[in-house]
């Protein structure tokens, strides 16, 4: 007797544990942990993942898997433990992460297809079962030890087993045709017809020199002028055979790699690579803190560890900010190493993850580049882990589980005993006080590759333009950068933090900000749908004409957004030719490829745009970076508000003058007296990190203590206060006096999509009990979630709005 320990496709608390079933006697030894597999659960059926198989239980009446959902496991050992750590880890249910593991086209609606890759290799019994077809729907089969035999080929990689999945992922496939009889009977047949069948005969005299293989079904039509219904007929009298083969979904296919060599390491690059070379051959596992100024080859250190990787038979992943998987990146990548790398990014249809996701399962690739959560990527013999930019925020994801890159990197680092390198301009505070304390090792790269200096930083003080009358969003200074630029064909960037047209609208008499119904947040103005847009629960609305409150007509647009900087640029430098790149511009499908590409070919002077044009991009003719407030973030309630204004400025700046030409970048200001501005245009990270450090640890936050946080909402204002009492006192009584515990309070956000939202901050440095007291605050709340209470708990938050 065999059971299977099952974990059930029903994220709650009560059910977040494995279930024994029973394996069916057809199935034993065929069921294994990693697959999916369909069992019963009260009245339904769902999905299940098997985490185990066991000889006994403890339960007397087991109920019996319905059938399995895989011919092999989807999940390896070690993803299956992964996932185990990271439940407790995080707080999150184990259905939860399993499913993060996985593309997409997994967790939908699927019908599941037997497909056969190698014909001529399958067992007599199950010839007859396909019965000349290239695949068979897996409800057709009814003989139960047929799908021991398909199990056994499936081993053998003779068949495989597709998930098609309603409405989200098919296998992409094209016709082809060969010829069922040998080549004699083939001339004998074609004699045989009479002589008005010229278009038979065409078509059969394709296939005289080798009648076995397949041809697309468009080439027979294009060579032979036959019709749809000449195949089908040949078809029919068992003559011809059709098959429909899998052709992958490539999202490059248009596109031509060109191969690059590696390039000779400076001396700077050689000192850092050597001990990363020395723990990829003696199989050590180290994590590194590759701390490099903007252009210093960072990459080329990762590329030539990742060759050395690939020389011992092993494999690596990277990963890199979504916002800067540019095709720049994805091209240095594919350049160096071809079809051996798979891409994963949001930028791909559900289809093409799926399809480059399988390309991993079955070994056929040996590189992964990818934002966040192509860390899970399903490789057995992992030989390094990157993970590029490791300051940036979106390598922690924001909902269940809540887990961060760089730890499940260092995880799968000790499993596999292999390297991980955290590369970084502007490493966060954590990771450097981590390299400072020797608990990863810091390799620096000081220089630029070309020894180019940094560019020349020049911050401006906005409060004195409006002194001298200026009122435009262009200071004097860049203004007149501009216009030299585009006299001497050179190529700017302008960088806004924001995008849609002003950041809110105001009437001037009664003072009366248009907020969000559902929110508590102004809302944005989009000029070209001319619109008022929530960026936090997608309320939109026209806008008004007159004040909602007092009728009055007097209503003004206040703060900047790239739409309305774009329509600034046409007024003052009508000649110049902008490209504007923001989440509206780049929404469609290829557009952000397309956008940078016009830029590279320079048939745009100036480049605008937010975040996105902030990392990764390497254009040798650019030369003047312009930052349009660098205020933006600053004046957050959060902790962390000084350092990433701090990475996302020297970020910037780092796009100017990488190659022959100097660079210059224009810092524009409200508050030029602020550190973080200060530094950032000095590019000074060491004195930043030690100023940062003593406000980190005067407030008592990390890298001194480590942060919890407990989210409460509901749409009763008065039932989300009461709750986060009593979460807060209990919290309070469970843990040490060394913890500090801030709140209950109002979310600096107070209000989304109707919603009140409370927050329980927890600063702690040793606290055995607290995951165990969160677990329980979730548990109990769980149970009586019907009243429409969310609980959320978050170990390390980045987002504390």
């Amino acid at each position: 007797m065999q059971i299977a320990n099952v974990i059930v496709d029903v994220p709650a608390m009560q059910t977040d544990r494995t279930f024994d079933y029973l394996i069916p006697e057809k199935w034993e030894g065929s069921i294994m942990p990693g697959m999916r597999v369909i069992v019963p659960f009260g009245p339904r059926k769902i999905q299940g993942y098997v985490t185990g198989i066991k000889s006994s239980s403890d339960f007397s009446k087991l109920k019996q898997i319905e059938e399995p959902l895989d011919l092999y496991p989807v999940l390896n050992e070690e993803l299956l433990e992964l996932g185990r750590w990271l439940t407790e880890k995080t707080l999150s249910f184990k259905v939860s992460v399993y499913q993060a593991m996985l593309p997409a086209a997994m967790k939908a609606k699927y019908e599941k297809i037997i497909s056969v890759i190698h014909p001529e290799k399958i067992s007599k019994e199950l010839i007859g079962l396909f019965n000349g077809k290239q695949e068979i729907n897996w409800k057709d089969i009814e003989d139960q030890n047929l799908l021991k035999l398909i199990q056994q080929e499936a081993k053998h990689q003779n068949v495989e087993i597709i998930y098609e999945v309603k409405s989200k992922a098919r296998k992409k496939t094209i016709r082809e045709i060969s010829c069922r009889v040998d080549g004699k009977e083939l001339n004998e047949y074609m004699e045989s017809l009479p002589s008005n069948a010229v278009k038979q005969k065409e078509l059969l005299k394709l296939f005289t020199d080798d009648p076995s293989t397949f041809m697309p079904i468009q080439e027979i039509y294009e060579k032979s002028g036959a019709s749809a219904a000449t195949v089908r007929t040949l078809v029919e009298k068992g003559i011809l055979i059709e098959q429909q083969k899998e052709v992958y979904r490539d999202p490059f296919e248009n596109r031509e790699f060109k191969k690059t060599s590696p390039f000779s390491l400076t001396y700077e690059q050689t000192e850092a690579i050597k001990p990363i070379l020395a723990s990829i051959e003696e199989n050590l596992h180290k994590t590194f803190l590759l701390y490099g100024v903007t252009g210093s080859g960072k990459t080329e250190v990762y590329l030539q560890s990742i060759q050395r990787v690939l020389d011992k038979g092993k494999e690596a992943i990277v990963l890199v900010p979504e916002i800067s998987l540019t095709p720049q990146m994805v091209n240095r990548f594919k350049g160096r190493f071809g079809h051996k790398v798979a891409v994963l990014h949001s930028g791909l249809s559900i289809g093409e993850k799926y399809d480059e996701w399988r390309k991993i399962l079955r070994k056929e690739v040996s590189v992964v580049v990818g934002a966040r959560s192509a860390i899970f990527a399903p490789f057995e013999n992992l030989g390094i882990v990157i993970i590029d930019e490791e300051h940036e925020t979106s390598y922690k994801q924001e909902e269940n589980p809540r887990y961060h890159a760089r730890d499940v990197a260092i995880h799968r680092g000790q499993h596999h005993n292999c390297p991980i390198i955290l590369g970084s301009a502007t490493p966060s505070l954590e990771t450097f006080a981590r390299a400072q304390k020797n608990v990863y090792e810091k390799l620096t790269l000081s220089k630029r590759m070309n020894q180019g200096e940094l560019p020349h930083v020049e911050i401006v003080d906005m409060r004195e333009e409006l002194r001298n009358g200026n009122r435009s969003m262009f200071s004097t200074e860049l203004f007149e950068k501009l216009e030299d630029r585009l006299n001497k064909k050179e190529q700017s960037v302008l960088f806004l933090n924001k995008r849609g047209h002003s950041s809110f609208i105001m009437c001037r008499d009664c003072g009366l900000v248009v907020q969000c119904p559902h929110c508590d947040i102004s809302m944005t103005y989009h000029r070209y749908s001319e619109q008022l847009k929530c960026h936090y629960c997608s309320y939109e609305e026209r806008v008004p004409s007159i004040c909602p409150e007092c009728s009055s007509e007097h209503i003004r647009y206040f703060g900047t957004g790239t739409q309305k900087v774009e329509e600034e640029l046409a007024k003052l430098l009508p000649e110049a030719r902008v490209i504007r790149m923001d989440v509206d511009t780049t929404s469609r499908k290829g557009s952000h490829e397309k956008l940078l590409r016009q830029f590279e070919e320079g048939k745009a002077d100036i480049l605008l745009g937010t975040q996105m044009i902030a990392k990764g991009l390497d254009f040798p003719n650019i030369t003047l970076v312009g930052v349009l407030s660098a205020d933006t973030m600053l004046h957050l309630p959060d902790f962390r508000a000084s350092e990433k204004t701090f990475q996302l400025l020297t970020q910037v700046s780092g796009r100017a003058g990488r190659h022959e030409l100097e660079g210059e970048v224009v810092i524009q200001t409200y508050t030029p007296e602020h550190y973080s501005i200060q530094l950032a245009g000095e590019q000074d990270y060491d004195k930043f990190y030690n100023q940062e450090m003593m406000m980190r640890k005067t407030g008592g936050y990390p890298p001194f203590y480590f942060l919890g946080i407990v989210n409460i909402s509901h749409e009763d204002l008065m039932k989300t206060v009461q709750t986060a009492e009593k979460i807060t006192s209990y919290i309070r009584s469970r843990l040490s006096d060394q913890a500090v515990i801030l709140g209950p309070s109002s979310s600096p956000i107070a209000r989304i999509n109707n919603r009140y939202r409370y927050q329980c901050l927890i600063k702690y440095k040793r606290e055995p009990g607290l995951t165990e007291t969160l677990k329980n605050v979730i548990e109990h709340y769980q149970s009586q979630s019907s009243d429409g209470l969310i609980i959320s708990a978050d170990m390390n938050p980045y987002m504390l709005m």
